[in-house]
Protein backbone atom coordinates (compact mmCIF):
# COMPACT_ATOMS: atom_id res chain seq x y z
CA UNK A 1 0.00 0.00 0.00
CA UNK A 2 1.10 3.53 -0.79
CA UNK A 3 -0.19 6.82 0.57
CA UNK A 4 -0.48 9.71 -1.87
CA UNK A 5 -1.46 13.28 -1.15
CA UNK A 6 -3.56 15.77 -3.11
CA UNK A 7 -1.47 18.21 -5.12
CA UNK A 8 -3.25 21.57 -5.22
CA UNK A 9 -0.67 23.76 -6.93
CA UNK A 10 -0.37 25.80 -10.09
CA UNK A 11 2.90 25.97 -12.00
CA UNK A 12 4.26 28.80 -9.88
CA UNK A 13 3.70 26.94 -6.61
CA UNK A 14 4.36 23.41 -7.84
CA UNK A 15 8.02 23.06 -6.83
CA UNK A 16 7.55 24.22 -3.24
CA UNK A 17 4.36 22.20 -2.74
CA UNK A 18 5.94 19.02 -4.10
CA UNK A 19 8.90 19.40 -1.74
CA UNK A 20 6.53 20.02 1.18
CA UNK A 21 4.46 16.91 0.48
CA UNK A 22 7.59 14.80 0.02
CA UNK A 23 8.98 16.02 3.35
CA UNK A 24 5.69 15.00 5.01
CA UNK A 25 6.34 11.43 3.90
CA UNK A 26 3.89 10.93 1.06
CA UNK A 27 4.74 8.27 -1.50
CA UNK A 28 3.22 10.26 -4.31
CA UNK A 29 0.97 13.12 -5.34
CA UNK A 30 -2.07 13.45 -7.58
CA UNK A 31 -3.26 16.61 -9.29
CA UNK A 32 -6.85 17.58 -9.91
CA UNK A 33 -8.42 19.42 -12.81
CA UNK A 34 -9.81 22.59 -11.29
CA UNK A 35 -8.63 26.13 -11.90
CA UNK A 36 -5.55 25.05 -13.87
CA UNK A 37 -4.28 22.25 -16.08
CA UNK A 38 -3.50 19.05 -14.14
CA UNK A 39 -0.51 17.99 -16.28
CA UNK A 40 1.90 20.94 -16.35
CA UNK A 41 2.41 21.29 -12.56
CA UNK A 42 3.30 17.58 -12.35
CA UNK A 43 6.31 18.08 -14.61
CA UNK A 44 7.65 20.76 -12.26
CA UNK A 45 6.88 18.58 -9.24
CA UNK A 46 8.77 15.66 -10.75
CA UNK A 47 11.80 17.84 -11.42
CA UNK A 48 11.99 19.18 -7.86
CA UNK A 49 10.82 16.07 -5.96
CA UNK A 50 11.81 13.15 -8.23
CA UNK A 51 11.28 10.61 -5.46
CA UNK A 52 7.50 11.11 -5.64
CA UNK A 53 5.10 9.14 -7.78
CA UNK A 54 2.98 11.55 -9.81
CA UNK A 55 -0.51 11.16 -11.21
CA UNK A 56 -3.47 13.04 -12.55
CA UNK A 57 -6.37 12.31 -10.29
CA UNK A 58 -8.26 13.06 -12.43
CA UNK A 59 -7.86 14.80 -15.78
CA UNK A 60 -11.13 15.26 -17.64
CA UNK A 61 -10.92 12.93 -20.61
CA UNK A 62 -13.47 13.94 -23.22
CA UNK A 63 -12.25 17.50 -23.95
CA UNK A 64 -8.89 15.95 -24.88
CA UNK A 65 -8.59 13.72 -27.90
CA UNK A 66 -7.13 10.28 -27.04
CA UNK A 67 -4.05 11.10 -29.12
CA UNK A 68 -3.50 14.32 -27.17
CA UNK A 69 -3.69 12.68 -23.77
CA UNK A 70 -1.54 9.75 -24.93
CA UNK A 71 1.31 12.12 -25.83
CA UNK A 72 0.98 13.95 -22.49
CA UNK A 73 1.11 10.68 -20.57
CA UNK A 74 4.08 9.43 -22.60
CA UNK A 75 6.03 12.62 -21.94
CA UNK A 76 5.38 12.60 -18.19
CA UNK A 77 6.20 8.90 -17.93
CA UNK A 78 9.55 9.59 -19.60
CA UNK A 79 10.32 12.73 -17.62
CA UNK A 80 9.45 11.14 -14.26
CA UNK A 81 11.41 7.98 -15.09
CA UNK A 82 8.41 5.72 -14.83
CA UNK A 83 6.62 7.31 -11.89
CA UNK A 84 3.55 8.63 -13.74
CA UNK A 85 0.00 7.25 -13.70
CA UNK A 86 -2.66 8.63 -16.01
CA UNK A 87 -5.84 9.15 -14.03
CA UNK A 88 -8.84 10.18 -16.12
CA UNK A 89 -12.55 10.62 -15.61
CA UNK A 90 -15.70 11.76 -17.34
CA UNK A 91 -16.79 14.75 -15.21
CA UNK A 92 -20.56 15.24 -14.98
CA UNK A 93 -22.94 15.85 -17.86
CA UNK A 94 -23.48 19.56 -17.22
CA UNK A 95 -19.77 20.38 -17.40
CA UNK A 96 -19.13 18.32 -20.53
CA UNK A 97 -22.13 19.72 -22.41
CA UNK A 98 -22.22 23.30 -21.10
CA UNK A 99 -18.60 24.15 -20.20
CA UNK A 100 -16.82 22.13 -22.88
CA UNK A 101 -19.60 22.02 -25.49
CA UNK A 102 -19.25 18.29 -26.13
CA UNK A 103 -21.48 15.22 -26.19
CA UNK A 104 -21.66 13.21 -22.97
CA UNK A 105 -23.88 10.17 -23.43
CA UNK A 106 -23.53 7.24 -23.62
CA UNK A 107 -20.82 8.08 -21.12
CA UNK A 108 -19.66 4.60 -20.06
CA UNK A 109 -19.44 3.27 -23.61
CA UNK A 110 -17.65 6.42 -24.73
CA UNK A 111 -15.12 6.13 -21.89
CA UNK A 112 -14.49 2.46 -22.60
CA UNK A 113 -13.65 3.27 -26.20
CA UNK A 114 -11.56 6.27 -25.13
CA UNK A 115 -9.31 4.14 -22.94
CA UNK A 116 -8.92 1.51 -25.64
CA UNK A 117 -7.95 4.26 -28.10
CA UNK A 118 -5.27 5.60 -25.74
CA UNK A 119 -3.97 2.06 -25.28
CA UNK A 120 -3.79 1.67 -29.06
CA UNK A 121 -1.37 4.61 -29.19
CA UNK A 122 0.67 3.16 -26.32
CA UNK A 123 0.86 -0.24 -28.00
CA UNK A 124 1.87 1.32 -31.32
CA UNK A 125 4.68 3.34 -29.78
CA UNK A 126 5.95 0.68 -27.39
CA UNK A 127 5.66 -2.45 -29.52
CA UNK A 128 5.63 -1.14 -33.06
CA UNK A 129 2.14 -2.40 -33.84
CA UNK A 130 0.13 -0.70 -36.56
CA UNK A 131 -2.17 2.04 -35.30
CA UNK A 132 -5.54 0.85 -36.53
CA UNK A 133 -8.21 1.84 -34.03
CA UNK A 134 -11.72 2.09 -35.46
CA UNK A 135 -14.46 2.70 -32.95
CA UNK A 136 -17.86 4.32 -32.85
CA UNK A 137 -16.61 7.54 -31.26
CA UNK A 138 -12.88 7.60 -32.05
CA UNK A 139 -10.87 6.64 -35.09
CA UNK A 140 -7.05 6.60 -35.24
CA UNK A 141 -5.35 4.94 -38.22
CA UNK A 142 -2.27 7.01 -39.03
CA UNK A 143 1.08 7.07 -37.23
CA UNK A 144 4.09 8.19 -39.27
CA UNK A 145 7.71 8.16 -38.00
CA UNK A 146 7.68 11.96 -37.59
CA UNK A 147 5.02 11.70 -34.87
CA UNK A 148 6.01 8.41 -33.23
CA UNK A 149 7.98 8.94 -29.99
CA UNK A 150 9.07 5.31 -30.00
CA UNK A 151 9.35 2.90 -27.06
CA UNK A 152 9.34 4.31 -23.56
CA UNK A 153 12.38 3.17 -21.56
CA UNK A 154 10.26 3.20 -18.41
CA UNK A 155 7.31 1.22 -19.74
CA UNK A 156 3.73 2.07 -20.54
CA UNK A 157 2.05 4.34 -17.97
CA UNK A 158 -0.93 2.76 -16.22
CA UNK A 159 -4.39 4.18 -16.85
CA UNK A 160 -6.55 4.74 -13.79
CA UNK A 161 -10.24 5.51 -14.22
CA UNK A 162 -12.25 7.62 -11.82
CA UNK A 163 -15.73 6.12 -11.50
CA UNK A 164 -18.77 6.26 -9.24
CA UNK A 165 -21.71 4.51 -10.93
CA UNK A 166 -21.83 0.77 -11.60
CA UNK A 167 -21.43 0.98 -15.40
CA UNK A 168 -18.36 3.21 -15.30
CA UNK A 169 -16.87 1.18 -12.45
CA UNK A 170 -17.32 -1.98 -14.51
CA UNK A 171 -15.56 -0.25 -17.42
CA UNK A 172 -12.63 0.44 -15.08
CA UNK A 173 -12.41 -3.24 -14.26
CA UNK A 174 -12.63 -4.27 -17.89
CA UNK A 175 -10.20 -1.92 -19.66
CA UNK A 176 -8.32 0.25 -17.13
CA UNK A 177 -5.38 -0.64 -14.91
CA UNK A 178 -7.05 0.64 -11.78
CA UNK A 179 -10.00 2.45 -10.21
CA UNK A 180 -9.95 5.86 -8.55
CA UNK A 181 -12.76 5.73 -6.00
CA UNK A 182 -14.66 8.99 -5.52
CA UNK A 183 -13.85 10.69 -2.18
CA UNK A 184 -17.56 10.65 -1.28
CA UNK A 185 -17.55 6.98 -0.29
CA UNK A 186 -18.00 4.56 2.60
CA UNK A 187 -17.03 0.99 3.41
CA UNK A 188 -20.53 -0.35 2.61
CA UNK A 189 -20.35 1.43 -0.76
CA UNK A 190 -16.93 -0.06 -1.51
CA UNK A 191 -17.89 -3.58 -0.45
CA UNK A 192 -21.43 -3.72 -1.85
CA UNK A 193 -21.26 -1.48 -4.93
CA UNK A 194 -17.77 -0.65 -6.19
CA UNK A 195 -15.95 -3.96 -5.76
CA UNK A 196 -18.69 -6.14 -7.32
CA UNK A 197 -18.74 -3.86 -10.38
CA UNK A 198 -14.95 -3.95 -10.62
CA UNK A 199 -14.93 -7.75 -10.40
CA UNK A 200 -17.57 -7.96 -13.11
CA UNK A 201 -15.38 -5.88 -15.42
CA UNK A 202 -12.27 -7.85 -14.54
CA UNK A 203 -14.04 -11.08 -15.41
CA UNK A 204 -14.79 -9.72 -18.89
CA UNK A 205 -11.09 -9.14 -19.48
CA UNK A 206 -9.93 -12.37 -17.86
CA UNK A 207 -8.23 -10.64 -14.94
CA UNK A 208 -8.45 -10.62 -11.15
CA UNK A 209 -7.92 -8.03 -8.44
CA UNK A 210 -4.26 -9.07 -8.38
CA UNK A 211 -3.95 -7.40 -11.80
CA UNK A 212 -5.69 -4.22 -10.66
CA UNK A 213 -5.00 -1.16 -8.51
CA UNK A 214 -7.54 0.43 -6.17
CA UNK A 215 -7.00 4.06 -5.24
CA UNK A 216 -9.37 4.92 -2.41
CA UNK A 217 -9.66 8.56 -1.42
CA UNK A 218 -10.46 9.52 2.15
CA UNK A 219 -11.74 12.84 3.46
CA UNK A 220 -9.95 13.50 6.76
CA UNK A 221 -10.39 16.27 9.32
CA UNK A 222 -7.23 17.06 11.26
CA UNK A 223 -5.21 19.99 12.56
CA UNK A 224 -2.27 20.81 14.83
CA UNK A 225 -4.38 23.22 16.89
CA UNK A 226 -8.06 23.43 17.80
CA UNK A 227 -8.38 26.45 15.53
CA UNK A 228 -6.85 24.57 12.62
CA UNK A 229 -9.06 21.57 13.31
CA UNK A 230 -12.23 23.66 13.33
CA UNK A 231 -11.18 25.35 10.10
CA UNK A 232 -10.64 21.95 8.49
CA UNK A 233 -13.98 20.73 9.81
CA UNK A 234 -15.75 23.72 8.31
CA UNK A 235 -14.01 23.17 4.99
CA UNK A 236 -15.01 19.50 4.92
CA UNK A 237 -18.63 20.39 5.67
CA UNK A 238 -18.64 22.56 2.57
CA UNK A 239 -17.00 19.81 0.53
CA UNK A 240 -19.53 17.20 1.62
CA UNK A 241 -22.36 19.60 0.83
CA UNK A 242 -20.91 20.17 -2.63
CA UNK A 243 -20.59 16.44 -3.36
CA UNK A 244 -24.02 15.61 -1.95
CA UNK A 245 -25.70 18.28 -4.10
CA UNK A 246 -23.96 17.32 -7.36
CA UNK A 247 -26.34 15.50 -9.73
Amino acid sequence: MKIDGPFYANMGAAAAEAKRLSAMGYDGIYSLEGSWDPFFPLAIASEHAPELDIATGIAVAFPRNPSHIAYQAWDLQTFSKGKFSLGIGSQIKAHIEKRFGLEFNPVAARMREYILAVKAFFDCWQHGTKLDFKGQYYRHTLMTPMFNPGPNDFGIPPIMLGALGPKMTEVAGEVADGLIVHPFNSMPFLENKALPAVKSGLAKSGRTLDDFTLQVNAIIITGETEEAYLAAENSVKGLLGFYASTP
